[in-house]
């Protein structure tokens, strides 16, 4: 009998692309923040402080821990030299190009006063001086670089619980994380733990592997979808349980923002400094853990349906993903120079980035082989390519 985990799952498919549609208006947002950034707009919201601090805690957690599930799917009858060698086509290829091709607009337009012009610019990252000294990063594009070395680093678990002999585990797992509580409590102290014993040194979140507390942070998320996904029923408590998870992602806002607010001088928490900071930092800890539960269990109930669409979605959402900051950043650098509003210039670049990356994708990566290998898709037969060729140049 097949289980759950081995079919396809069309909620995660939906809470992936969900994911990365979050990060295009995030990214947009920070050009309007009061936290720094690549590219700022003058005038600049607290608004987009208050919703954006909240989705920073849970954003990248979910599609870690949606990328452990995915890892789950994806060994599925290789062997883990093939494994090996899909996971390098699919993130090395992608990740090198994009630090050569798609990264260094960023950092042009972030130093475009020192230079004349892009092609004074470009040879200045062939110094390889890493960023932010030189010109040479991988900047948001470090989550495939993050997962590159993740999935090397859980193969073999990967590969013990696709073994019989990992059913007792799976069976311990199951008694434990069926149940609600255990599953909302046990995994969020380990998480905490963690970053207890490991933030105090390594306190900055600096995505070049020297941010040991950060990369341990995302790494449990993403050992976690694995493991429970590895369970059919483990997984599918995840959607019975779905109410209580909510409850407990809805009542850690509670002091979550009540100890933003105090930072923000809305009012004073009877602590000192150091003690709210550290509240600050174990609740938001809970809060990810928590909203990522949430947003899992009901996507679990709600969007486990196909439809005709998703498929295209789901071709579509790495590129996507590689190619959405630097055209942000890129369209972003001239329009707030604009006189308008705020949130006028925020719609703008929002959908003029989506619509520039979907006509990228449409008439430049998706009909051509080479291309596609360079964005870690898979290859088309000549036949479909042509079709695609054709298709792409009528609907861009």
């Amino acid at each position: 009998m097949e289980t759950t985990t081995s079919l396809r799952r069309y909620d995660l498919d939906w809470l992936r692309f969900f994911a990365i549609i979050l990060l295009l208006f995030y990214h947009t947002g920070m050009l309007f923040s009061s936290w720094g950034w690549h590219v700022k707009n003058e005038e600049t919201s607290l608004l987009f402080n208050y919703w954006m601090i909240w989705s920073h805690d849970w954003r990248m957690p979910l599609l870690l821990f949606i990328s452990g599930a995915g890892t789950f799917m994806a060994l599925g009858k290789r062997s883990k030299a093939q494994f090996v060698r899909e996971r390098f086509t699919k993130l090395f290829v992608p990740l090198a190009f994009g630090m050569f091709v798609i990264v260094p607009p960023q950092i042009y337009f972030e130093r475009i006063a020192e230079f004349s012009s892009f092609w004074e610019f470009y040879p200045t990252t062939f110094d390889f001086d890493p960023y932010p000294k030189g010109n040479f990063s991988w900047h948001h594009l470090w989550f495939i670089a993050y997962l590159l070395i993740y999935s090397i680093l859980i193969l073999p678990l990967l590969a013990f619980l696709r073994k019989p002999v990992s059913q007792g585990f799976k069976t311990f797992m199951e008694q434990i994380f069926t149940k609600p509580v255990a599953a909302l409590m046990i995994p969020a102290v380990i998480i905490l733990l963690s970053q207890l014993v490991l933030r105090p040194y390594f306190p900055n979140e600096t995505h070049d592997f020297q941010d040991w507390a950060y990369f341990v942070f995302y790494f449990l998320f993403f050992a976690f979808g694995l493991i429970f996904y590895s369970n059919p029923k483990l997984w599918d408590s995840l959607g019975r349980n779905r109410k209580i998870f909510l409850s407990a992602a809805v009542l850690i806002l509670i002091p979550f923002y009540g100890s933003f607010l105090h930072f923000r001088g809305a009012w004073s928490l009877p602590m000192n400094p150091d003690d709210v900071e550290s509240f600050f930092d174990v609740t938001s800890i809970f809060l990810s853990w928590f909203t990522v539960l949430t947003i899992i269990s009901y996507g679990q109930f709600y969007l486990n349906r196909p439809h005709p669409i998703l498929k295209y979605i789901n071709e579509g959402l790495y590129p996507f993903y590689i190619l959405h900051q630097t055209v942000i950043i890129v369209i972003g650098y001239y329009i707030c120079k604009w006189d308008l509003s705020i949130w006028a210039k925020y719609w703008i670049i929002s959908f003029g980035t989506l619509e520039i990356c979907l006509g990228i994708y449409f008439g430049l990566i998706r009909p051509f082989n080479g291309v596609r290998f360079l964005f870690g898709m898979k290859p088309v037969d000549a036949e479909k390519s042509e079709d695609l060729k054709n298709h792409s140049f009528k609907t861009t």
